[in-house]
């Protein structure tokens, strides 16, 4: 049994209009796909009750916020057992620039997005904060050397 929720081009045309604008006006949106604003509310409430829309969110320019230097890291671990990787991976997503943490399957072991206001605050996490962890084996860093594409 498949929890897949049917879609049809009305629904995939809301959900790209609300994906870069959370903030449209029912009426605007309704206009937007060609119906009339009740059948549109109605569609947009199935999407979230469905749990398609899965919620609402401000997108912050990270530079406005002092992070402004993003880091992709590949983190392997020399553990094995869950305990160990449960307490890593509880201290991980702890850390306040960590802002995307993910296990992944074969290598690298976890992938985790740090966000930094610059190279001297991501030094001192990664030596203060990240490297130091029991669990560590390895740490690859990747920098950003331009953004192509992005998804809020």
């Amino acid at each position: 049994m498949s929890n897949e929720v049917s879609l049809d081009d009305v629904d995939r045309e809301i959900l790209f209009h609300l994906r870069r604008d959370g903030r449209l006006t029912n009426v605007e949106l309704a206009k937007r796909v060609g119906l009339t604003p009740p059948p549109c509310l109605r569609r947009v409430k199935r999407l979230e009750e469905s749990g398609v829309i899965a919620g609402y969110r401000a997108v912050v320019d990270p530079e406005a916020m002092g992070r402004g230097l993003e880091v992709l890291v590949d983190v392997e671990i020399y553990a094995q057992d869950r305990k160990s990787f449960e307490e890593f991976e509880d201290t991980v997503a702890s850390y306040e620039e960590v802002v995307e943490f993910r296990r992944m399957y074969g290598r690298p072991d976890y992938f985790i997005r740090v966000a930094v206001a610059d190279h001297a605050a991501y030094e001192a996490f990664l030596t203060g904060k990240l490297s130091c962890l029991p669990a560590v084996r390895s740490l690859e860093s990747h920098l950003t050397m331009k953004e192509i594409k992005t998804n809020p």
